[in-house]
Parts: structure tokens; C-alpha cells; sequence
């Protein structure tokens, strides 16, 4: 029962308070990159502004499947925040995010637009690039902890990323990829000098767009409570420790994000799989036979 209790807390949570931290944690990005760049920058609750502009919109929409795929990119993408946050099984978890990223290429792909085409073939590059590490991941706390459960992780004797330090660095690299940032952001292309207009996204407008655009924060607060359950264990100490360990790799994302120029779609696999290999390989080698 009290399990229950725990799981329906962790999804109702996500459900309600995700968007909210998803645009509060983008303002941010917006104005530490202004910062960066020497600028002002926008006030940290722009991406709210955005989104209810959006929302308000006149909506364009190609063809009804393009509106199914989105809605359902969405729904998949709050149902796998709920399995993340309710403590189920990491596996599912991440069968339901790659779950939802194919329904992003196809809201993409459905519009036969060449652009929109293009972005979603460079969509699907990016899923070949990161989708190794993201299984390493889940083996890699299975071998750690010996279970795939999620909660079980909080009850640890000691935070996650010291048995796994090579699959947290690989993590983290593939994060670049999974916000779209660069030198990585090959698909949706959101800084002004790239020649994609918008990638993957460009025929969507109105409603449709700012349904993207509250799925990539429901996406986002996940892929943060990944790089939480790193740190997380059964101690008080574990609540600073994450703080620390999410700061350290929300600034270090803006930071590459800043400095780094944008990649052809070869360069970014070769890099992503050598990291996948050399980091996260070794790791679980050693975790197999030296631990």
C-alpha cells in the first residue's frame, strides 16, 4: 500500500508540477546563454509567454495524421515522465521515450515537406547516435543495483555514479543530443544562422507547436530525474549531492551548447558511440568482473 501511495505521489507530481519546472528550467538556459553571449536576454518567464502565444494562434495544420502523431508524441511522452516518476521499470522507460521520439519523426515526416522530411531524417541520425548510451544506462543500474526498478535505486547504500562514472559521463554527453544543443543539434535547429529553418518542426504552428514545446519540458524534467537517480541514495546527504550533480550538468549543457559549433551528422555518431564504447563499456566491464 504505502508503495502505492509513493508511486501515485511521484506521477501526480510530474504531471502537474513538470511543465512548470520544464519552462522555468528553459527561461533559465535563455538567460545564462544571454549572459554568455553578452546580452540581457529575455526574463526567465518568456518561455511561458511563448507557449500561451502559441496556444492563441491561428493553427495550420497539413493533414489530420500530422495532428495524431503530435498528440501522441505528447501523451507518450507525459506517459513515460509517470512510469520515471511512479518507480517502475527503467527498461519500459526508455522504450516508451524512444517510443515517443518516433512519433516526433513521424509528425515530421507526415507533412512531405522537404524540410520537415529532411529534419526527420536527421531525427532518426540522432536516435542511432544516442539510443546505445541510453541502453547502457539501464543495464548499467541493473548491474549496479540488481534490479531495473526505479524506486529500489532511492534505497541504495551509496549514490549510483560511483559504480558508474563511465556511464555517467556517457550520459551526460548524450544529453547534448537529446536538448538539442549543439555541437549536436542537427534535426531541429534552433539558432537563427543554420540552414534548416526549423528542422522537424518548421510545419507545425499554433497549438500543434506548442504541444512540442510542452512535451520537450515533460521530456526534459525526465531526463533530469536520470541524472538525479546518479546521485540519489539512502541518505539526507544525497538531497545536496543531487542538487550539486544537476547544477554542475545543467550549466555544463549551456556552456557547450555556447561554445561549440555545429557538426556534420558523421562526426556526431562517431563521437557519441565512442564515448558509448570507451566510457560506458569500460565501466561495465569493470563493474562485471572487478566489483
Amino acid at each position: 500500500m504505502e508503495r502505492t501511495i509513493w508511486a501515485a505521489v511521484g506521477i501526480a507530481s510530474y504531471l502537474i508540477l513538470a511543465p512548470f519546472l520544464g519552462g522555468f528550467i528553459a527561461g533559465i538556459d535563455r538567460k545564462i546563454t544571454a549572459k554568455m553571449q553578452g546580452r540581457k536576454g529575455p526574463s526567465v518567464l518568456q518561455p511561458f509567454y511563448d507557449i500561451i502565444k502559441l496556444f492563441n494562434k491561428e493553427t495550420m495544420i497539413v493533414n489530420k495524421t500530422q495532428y495524431v502523431y503530435v498528440w501522441c508524441f505528447l501523451m507518450t511522452m507525459i506517459f513515460t515522465g509517470a512510469l520515471f516518476f511512479g518507480g517502475f521499470d527503467i527498461m519500459l522507460v526508455f522504450l516508451t521515450l524512444t517510443t515517443a521520439a518516433m512519433f516526433f519523426v513521424f509528425a515530421g515526416d507526415s507533412t512531405n515537406s522537404p524540410v520537415s522530411t529532411m529534419g526527420a531524417q536527421r531525427e532518426l541520425l540522432q536516435m542511432l547516435a544516442y539510443e546505445p548510451m541510453v541502453l547502457l544506462v539501464a543495464v548499467g543500474f541493473y548491474m549496479a543495483t540488481g534490479t531495473f526498478e526505479v524506486h529500489k535505486y532511492l534505497m541504495s547504500d551509496m549514490p549510483a555514479v560511483v559504480k558508474l562514472p563511465g556511464v555517467f559521463i556517457g550520459f551526460v554527453s548524450i544529453l547534448t543530443i537529446k536538448f538539442r544543443k549543439s555541437p549536436f543539434d542537427l534535426s531541429t535547429s534552433h539558432h537563427a544562422h543554420q540552414e534548416l529553418v526549423m528542422g522537424v518542426s518548421t510545419d507545425m504552428s499554433g497549438k500543434l507547436y506548442g504541444m512540442i514545446e510542452a512535451a520537450h519540458w515533460y521530456e526534459n524534467i525526465l531526463l533530469y530525474g536520470v541524472v538525479a537517480l546518479f546521485f540519489i541514495y539512502d541518505s539526507i546527504w544525497s538531497i545536496p549531492l543531487t542538487a550539486v550533480g544537476l547544477a554542475v550538468v545543467f550549466f555544463l549543457e549551456i556552456l557547450i551548447d555556447n561554445v561549440s559549433a555545429r557538426v556534420k551528422w558523421d562526426v556526431m555518431i562517431k563521437t557519441a558511440w565512442s564515448v558509448t564504447l570507451v566510457a560506458g563499456g569500460i565501466n561495465l566491464l569493470v563493474l562485471q568482473y572487478f566489483m
